[in-house]
């Protein structure tokens, strides 16, 4: 699988990432040893969890895998903090305390020494942002995490905290941001892109096939051992479930199919190589799923196709955007 550097920084990761939002829920501790594995062995390297993932077994499952099927320094591990929201004065949040608290907690589910990229997943307004920023400086110099980005913050928060870091010398750089992006949900290239591409971000992108709806399974129904059927999913699915929705998936089959390929092929591959995309994070509920995902690596979609797909989806921009 082709690498790529991540922002402006020396880690290179895999163009394709494996995310683990369902790890311990939908996906059982078995399957997650054959999709590492499987990931593995097709050269991808990033890892992506967080420590709110099923109250932190997905971590605790992960790190179980690291030790016993995958050698650590071959993997990209990727946590995310801040999200969290439990009782007690280190329960959440983006204060200090809370997140190397967090840290340490995840490093222990993790069985790990060391994060390679530390994300803090949300914004916190109740915290000074030099007091959140100051956690991730700590974090590194004291060797826990080697890089550090941010997770779904809008354009005008992701310039605020780049900028923080970067004009101050001794801070650690952010050099990377995750964010939802497909051709369902283009609302980033607004200000988050321009934003990512001034301070030297790259860009993670969470739910590229528009949260199972680009497949074009839920064209006519919701497939029964689909993630739209579960009671804990059925809301996230149904949020992209629209008439637009419906107009691009229509492309995706027509493009599909004169490319002799799947729409969730098409899909990706025009994530993975929109400008500023570092790697789309699969999220697939079983192994045969990714083992189909991961196949996009061997397709480029033709100009014609990219632009008809780009102008179907294109988001209305309005001011102060068009000037």
């Amino acid at each position: 699988m082709e690498q790529r550097q991540l922002g402006h920084s020396g880690l290179r990761v895999s163009r394709l990432a494996l995310g683990t939002m369902t790890w311990g829920l939908d996906v059982t501790a078995e399957d997650a040893a054959d999709q590492l594995t499987t990931f593995h062995e097709a050269g991808g390297t990033l890892i992506d969890t967080a420590d709110v993932y099923q109250d932190g077994h997905a971590e605790e499952l992960l790190g179980d895998l690291l030790t016993h099927h995958i050698p650590r320094d071959e993997i990209i591990l990727a946590t995310k903090a801040a999200a969290r929201r439990k009782p007690g004065p280190f329960g959440g949040g983006a204060s200090r305390g809370a997140l190397l608290n967090a840290l340490d907690e995840s490093l222990r589910r993790l069985g790990t020494d060391h994060i390679d990229l530390w994300q803090l997943q949300a914004w916190d307004p109740a915290v000074p942002l030099d007091e959140t920023l100051a956690a991730l400086d700590t974090a590194v110099t004291t060797g826990r995490v080697r890089y550090t980005g941010i997770a779904n913050y809008t354009g005008w928060q992701t310039a605020t905290a780049a900028a923080h870091q970067h004009h101050h010398p001794t801070r650690t750089p952010l050099i990377s941001t995750q964010v939802e992006y497909s051709l369902l949900e283009r609302g980033i290239e607004r200000e988050v892109v321009p934003a990512t591409a001034h301070h030297g971000l790259g860009i993670l992108a969470w739910a590229p096939l528009g949260r199972g709806v680009l497949t074009g399974k839920y064209r006519n129904a919701t497939p029964p051992d689909s993630r739209g059927a579960t009671t804990h999913l059925a809301g996230y699915v149904e949020h992209h479930r629209t008439e637009r929705a419906a107009r691009i998936v229509q492309a995706l089959l027509t493009a599909a199919e004169g490319l002799n390929t799947t729409p969730a092929h098409v899909a990706l591959a025009w994530v993975r190589d929109r400008p500023g995309i570092t790697a789309p994070i699969l999220g697939a509920r079983t192994t045969p799923q990714l083992k189909t995902a991961l196949t996009t690596e061997d397709l480029t979609l033709p100009p014609a196709i990219r632009a008809a797909l780009d102008d179907i989806s294109a988001p209305r921009h309005t001011y102060p955007e068009t000037q």
